[in-house]
């Protein structure tokens, strides 16, 4: 690859943003595309807000990517004098039934060096009477996590790769028959745009979220599954700040389903949604209504363990595609036909998080030629 190659990156959210930028400061020219635009209500990236945590189980790469993630996002906001990240803390629910996901996380967020506490169930119930400790056995507290601002994230992102001598466009690549274009490999050779222009680029990366299956149906196919999943936002009560993020952290919790939640912030209520993977949801074309049966899903679970938003009224919901790849591992791979064409999805509802840190690393792949992690490639769906 010669010194400054031009890359064409395909998706302004979280993936395609940051890659963008970090493929920019490695003295690629860098062309970003999008067909609505970054953080738009489409796509995976959108909405308000997502969760920033280190907890996530055993033998997982995900516990380091994200305090790398972290140390990003504090970089950038004061680059950028703009705040991105709400420290509120993160505090996980153990409840009676199997704690192994909470417990097998301990190691990992230490070998990180990311901070926890671990609290019993009386002492979260002291720190926090707003939540209901019934059955809560213990509990993991990062103080240093906390959630991020999505939308605009994607935007300020998007703002500061224009700054540092970035081209964004926002116009659709046309998908018809753009895999049996790079079939013909080794080398894919341009784009065809919305706008009937072509754009040729040494380097392609495709970051298109819940999108990625569609452009590409025979090497991801089903690979990426988007399901609709439903979040809603509830009104607290009037004058009372419990329930906001100066009181209350973000929660998750693995009870009967793995429901989790956002303080209320910004003139917004509070959220809630159940992590519970959702019916197939097409993300051009699907309304973006939710269920009657999930919103009486939610208002049980919230009567029970916060009593006090019992009746809350439902004052916005969102319905938010996740893009699932069967194993829930990211997706970084370049295309068998085609050894300049990079394919990353499969945040399966927790690579938000992750983006500088993505970014960063695969901006470091794409421009010394290496070889992508195995965890990560496509050869894992094949063995």
């Amino acid at each position: 690859m010669h010194s400054n190659p031009h890359v064409a990156v395909v998706g302004a959210g979280a993936f395609g943003g940051w890659t963008a930028l970090y493929l920019l400061r490695r003295r690629a020219r860098v062309t970003l595309i999008d067909a609505w635009g970054p953080g738009n209500s489409r796509s995976s990236s959108g909405g308000e807000t997502r969760i920033i945590r280190g907890t996530y189980g055993p033998s997982q790469p995900y516990t380091k990517m994200a305090a790398r993630a972290m140390r990003l996002w504090k970089e950038h906001e004061a680059r950028w004098d703009r705040r991105l990240l709400h420290r509120t803390g993160v505090l996980w629910m153990a409840t009676s039934g199997d704690d192994q996901f909470e417990r097998s996380s301990l190691p990992m967020l230490r070998e990180a060096g990311i901070a926890y506490e671990e609290l019993s169930g009386r002492e979260l119930g002291r720190r926090w009477p707003q939540i209901n400790v019934e059955d809560v056995r213990w509990a993991i507290y990062e103080p240093e996590g906390g959630f991020l601002t999505a939308r605009v994230a994607c935007q300020v992102v998007v703002e500061g790769f224009l700054a540092e001598g970035g081209e964004y466009r926002q116009v659709a690549v046309l998908a018809r028959d753009l895999e049996t274009v790079i079939g013909d490999g080794p080398m894919f050779k341009g784009l065809m745009l919305s706008d009937g222009s072509k754009l040729m680029a040494d380097q392609y990366v495709f970051a298109c979220g819940a999108w990625l299956g569609k452009f590409f149906p025979e090497t991801i196919g089903n690979r990426i599954r988007p399901t609709k999943q439903d979040v809603f936002f509830f009104g607290t009560p009037a004058g009372d700040d419990r329930f906001s993020e100066a009181k209350l952290p973000v929660w998750a919790d693995h009870r009967d389903r793995f429901i989790y939640g956002i303080p209320a912030s910004d003139g917004r209520g509070f959220k809630v949604a159940d992590d519970t993977r959702g019916p197939e949801f097409d993300p051009t074309s699907g309304e973006r209504a939710v269920s009657g049966d999930g919103l009486m899903l939610v208002r049980d679970y919230l009567a029970f363990r916060f009593p006090a938003m019992k009746d809350a009224p439902l004052v916005e919901t969102r319905v938010c595609p996740y893009e699932n790849s069967p194993d829930n591992h990211l997706i970084i791979d370049r295309h068998p036909a085609a050894d300049n064409v990079w394919l990353v999805g499969g945040g399966s509802g927790h690579g938000f998080k992750h983006g500088p840190a993505l970014g960063e690393m695969l901006a470091e792949w794409v421009m010394e030629g290496r070889e992508p992690d195995p965890l990560f490639g496509l050869r894992r769906f094949t063995r």
